[in-house]
């Protein structure tokens, strides 16, 4: 897959008549009624949280390394909500999804590490309400998730592990419509050939036709026009599809979830925990800082794509 410039392409969408007319299609098949009007009426607030998403990622590219993760937080914030008026046309239809909809310890245990901080999600606010309309997840109120769990689903660090002495993702080897998968993602999954295949094929995750192996490589031969769905995920930097190496319930979250997650948290601790934020920026005691930073820099990059993405895949 070829990634275009995301901002450039979603410029296309900063027309009232070119916005309404893909609101249209995006409505009518949730209310034939109410389309037309609904259409109208959300056409200029889309377009401008999509403006108002790419001033605070580009914001962002020129701040200090210390406000950075509270910009992309309210950038990406913005663009999700561009994404939720294609699904939800009634959007905000009450104040309750207006909250971020996570919470994050309000104290800090000593010898912190953002790493192994936790952030619950609440049953109410953005996150369950885009989580639920955009991705149809569902079930998220009160989960607890630990910051190095949601870090591992971020193909982009890899290059972080492997300095680490340890692999998060496997990469894969793509022909066209074949698909070349390291046999080493069996021990991974403790699973055989036969229920790998089986595994992929329940997910329902690539329209498989034809399925060999050899030495290396379990070797999938697939429908011209299949895209891998979760749990597979697109390296942007290595131009290439990938699987985790650790199997997890957040591996089928999808990414622009991992991304906000990480995001809200580290806006928190960039806004209200100050001293160990500046530690961390000037001292670097632990491995959070490299980890961090190149969360950042991916992000910074890789989620106006996945907003761009999700437009594009709609009607």
């Amino acid at each position: 897959m070829h990634f275009i410039h995301a901002w450039e392409q979603l410029n296309y969408y900063h027309s009232a008549e070119t916005a309404q007319k893909y609101l249209y299609s995006c409505y009518k098949g949730l209310n034939k009624d109410k389309a037309e009007l609904k259409s109208y009426e959300n056409c200029y607030p889309f377009i401008y949280f999509l403006q108002h998403g790419e001033i605070y990622y580009n914001q962002a590219e020129k701040s200090p390394f210390a406000i950075k993760p509270v910009l992309l937080f309210y950038g990406l914030i913005h663009l999700i909500k561009a994404c939720l008026l294609t699904v939800d046309p009634n959007y905000p239809e009450t104040t309750s999804v207006l909250a971020h909809g996570v919470s994050s310890r309000k104290k800090k245990k000593q010898h912190y590490q953002f790493v192994n901080d936790e952030i619950k999600i609440q049953k109410m606010g953005l996150c369950t309400h885009f989580s639920s309309k955009m991705f149809h997840v569902e079930q998220l109120d009160g989960e607890k998730i630990v910051m190095k769990d949601l870090f591992l689903q971020i193909p982009e660090l890899d290059d972080y592990y492997l300095f680490q002495h340890t692999e998060n993702i496997v990469r894969i080897k793509r022909n066209r419509n074949t698909f070349f998968i390291p046999k080493k993602i069996l021990d991974k999954y403790h699973f055989t050939i036969d229920s790998f295949i089986r595994f992929l094929k329940q997910r329902n995750c690539l329209n498989i036709l034809h399925s060999e192996f050899n030495d290396e490589h379990i070797i999938l031969t697939c429908t011209e026009d299949s895209l891998p769905s979760l749990p597979f995920r697109y390296h942007l930097n290595k131009n290439c599809y990938c699987l985790p190496t650790k199997q997890s319930n957040y591996m089928y979250y999808p990414e622009l979830m991992i991304h906000y997650l990480l995001l809200y948290n580290l806006s928190m601790v960039a806004r209200y925990e100050t001293e160990w934020w500046g530690e961390v920026l000037k001292t670097t005691p632990t491995n959070d800082y490299p980890l961090i930073k190149a969360f950042l820099s991916s992000t910074e990059k890789k989620s106006p794509i996945l907003v761009w993405q999700y437009l594009n895949n709609k009607p």
